[in-house]
């Protein structure tokens, strides 16, 4: 696998992101207040080259948050929490992120922040960590994602991040607002 460079990481975003633009292209007015979250969501995390083939792992988890309206866009923070059915053993962060509202339903957002993964060494090569080693690793994260709203409190979401800009994750899931 090649690396992932900024540009490549900008194309595959733009094609996530294209539905979800182009399906509401008017922004929405300022919201009422700020928007808490819960939710849960699934994908897969490839960390890219790996000599024994064994490069990404199926992740499931959690994630939380709040968004709060500045203006017409909407700032706001998140943490997540997954775990994995391959390498990935799990893997955890934090993000600050900036969007805009498209339409009534609709949320396009960029976010930054810092993530951990930890790696289960004995699949990824096939032979036990020795002891005392540390397989957990972290880089700052970027990325990007959408969301549209599907009832009054729920909404679908996709997000497409890079680690470092050497690993790429892919995820969808349903979001819970208070």
């Amino acid at each position: 696998m090649k690396t992932l460079t900024p540009i490549r990481f900008a194309t595959f975003a733009a094609f996530v992101a294209a539905p979800f633009a182009l399906s509401a292209p008017v922004m929405a007015q300022e919201a009422a207040g700020p928007e808490v979250y819960i939710g849960a969501q699934g994908g897969y995390h490839d960390l890219g080259d790996n000599p024994l083939g064994k490069d990404g792992s199926p992740i499931y988890g959690l994630f939380a948050g709040v968004d709060v309206p500045v203006g017409p866009l909407v700032a706001g923070v998140e943490g997540n929490f997954h775990l994995g059915s391959g390498i990935i053993d799990r893997e955890y962060g934090a993000t600050g992120k900036i969007g805009v509202r498209v339409g009534d339903s609709g949320q396009i957002f960029a976010r930054g922040g810092y993530q951990w993964v930890d790696v289960n060494v004995r699949k990824a090569v096939g032979v036990n960590a020795p002891a005392g080693f540390d397989d957990t690793r972290g880089d700052y994260l970027v990325g990007i994602g959408a969301q549209y709203k599907i009832g009054t409190n729920t909404a679908l979401r996709v997000t497409a991040d890079t680690l470092g800009f050497d690993t790429t994750r892919v995820t969808g899931g349903l979001a819970f607002n208070f």
